[in-house]
């Protein structure tokens, strides 16, 4: 009986912890419409990390609503956007903006359209050039 028990907490456990409920002011907005405005100008802007492409805004996942009610409780406690865009930047890195920083990391992310760009005028230049004569 005794190990019984044991089995069932032991399975019981996982599934609790995975079932948590959504964090206060994750789907509830602000009671002021201007700070209401802040959180979700800054939550657009915001990448979920565990989505594919969506905005914390956007996303369905229990990490998007829990960094939602983050973003309202501390602008909810007089935080600036920057403020918090820059801690959650520390906290998870750059990815987690839609506007990265230029840096060693990124520079292929902000130079590979501008390459492209260029490659396709040189080849479009190159196929008038041809067609001409």
């Amino acid at each position: 009986m005794r190990r019984a028990l044991l089995l069932a907490a032991l399975v019981a456990a996982p599934v609790a912890a995975q079932t948590s409920a959504p964090a206060a002011y994750a789907d509830t907005q602000l009671a002021d419409p201007g700070q209401e405005a802040q959180a979700r100008g800054l939550m657009e802007t915001l990448r979920c990390v565990v989505c594919q492409g969506q905005s914390i805004a956007d996303s369905d996942a229990q990490m998007a609503s829990d960094m939602r009610a983050l973003v309202r409780q501390r602008i909810r406690a007089g935080e600036r956007p920057e403020a918090i865009r820059a801690w959650l930047i520390d906290r998870y890195g750059d990815y987690i903006s839609y506007d990265p920083p230029f840096g060693t990391a990124t520079a292929a992310l902000w130079l590979t359209p501008v390459a492209l760009l260029v490659a396709g005028v040189w080849i479009a230049r190159g196929s008038f050039r041809r067609r001409r004569t």
